[in-house]
């Protein structure tokens, strides 16, 4: 499908200059009315132009960094402190144009044992910013702004005490590439299901169009219908390679655990047939090798 779009995208350019080129054509003025050709051509032009940024657009995907921190019961306070810092700082990244968001979700079940306790998660539109991830002038600078009254030495004495209070353990880049149609904002409480998936060798493309063609049309009944907030599908861009730990995540949205426990209770009938066979079918394509429950905590966009 992208292959075709940017092959549209191709053919309208050609086009966009044919008519330029038209424009600057004596003969055709002397054929036809300037004026009338010149209202004709400039609708037809914008029009294209439009329908090419639109397009653009349209393609391009969400990216999220995914920082995953294990946090020990007596560090549960400080962390707190920690974020409460850095929120102002990721705000003043957004209004500056580095990131668009940054989220802090506390996981479930999040027991010390149970790997990771909380997830931070910075939204980009460039995957280029997403991999340069800043500099540090540029932390320090956002960091003055949020707090002029703070002395540098105050600020980057708050920084150095930040991996004290946590562990950061794992960083995950993605490239959200299937969502569901929704005006879902995502508010503050709001719950989400992590699914990691690992596909099987030689599967990814297959279960890459089960999920889109197959599922995703089922996830969209369920936002149409209140049952769930939204529904996504990522694809893991970094870390690379056989033993990667996942390869796609999948996001299930709920305004809260009602509506997602709900959803369990309105999905308790038998699957159909089809149903069924399709569970099956993707079941051959990826392992679901693990779960979270996340609550939004806090947000910024």
């Amino acid at each position: 499908m992208k292959e075709l779009q940017n092959k549209i995208a191709d053919w309208e350019s050609y086009r966009i200059i044919n008519i330029l080129y038209l424009l600057n054509t004596s003969y055709l003025f002397n054929v036809i009315k300037p004026t009338t050709i010149m209202k004709k051509l400039i609708a037809i032009l914008l029009t294209a132009m439009c329908w090419q940024v639109s397009m653009a657009q349209d393609e391009d995907p969400g990216y999220l960094l995914f920082e995953f921190m294990q946090v020990d019961n007596e560090q549960e306070s400080a962390y707190a402190e920690t974020e409460n810092f850095w929120e102002k700082i990721h705000q003043q990244s957004v209004q500056n144009g580095e990131k668009v968001g940054w989220d802090l979700w506390v996981l479930q079940p999040g027991g010390e044992i149970q790997n990771f306790q909380y997830l931070t998660v910075n939204v980009y539109n460039d995957p280029v910013k997403m991999l340069e991830g800043g500099t540090f002038e540029s932390l320090l600078a956002n960091a003055k702004k949020a707090y002029p009254d703070m002395s540098e030495d105050q600020i980057m004495e708050k920084l150095n005490n930040s991996s004290k209070t946590r562990d950061l353990a794992v960083r995950v880049y993605l490239s959200l590439d299937e969502t569901t149609d929704e005006d879902y904002d995502m508010p503050v409480g709001s719950i989400t299901r992590i699914n990691m998936m690992k596909t099987k060798p030689g599967q990814g493309a297959n279960y890459v169009k089960a999920e889109t063609e197959i599922f995703k049309p089922q996830h969209q009944k369920m936002v149409d219908a209140g049952q769930r907030g939204s529904w996504g599908l990522a694809s893991v861009m970094l870390p690379y390679g056989t033993e990667v730990y996942a390869d796609y995540y999948t996001f299930d949205m709920y305004k809260d655990y009602a509506q997602m426990i709900g959803e369990f209770n309105y999905n308790g009938a038998e699957p159909t047939e089809e149903q069924q066979k399709a569970f099956q079918e993707i079941a051959t394509m990826r392992d679901l090798k693990f779960s979270y429950i996340g609550k939004l905590l806090k947000k910024v966009r």
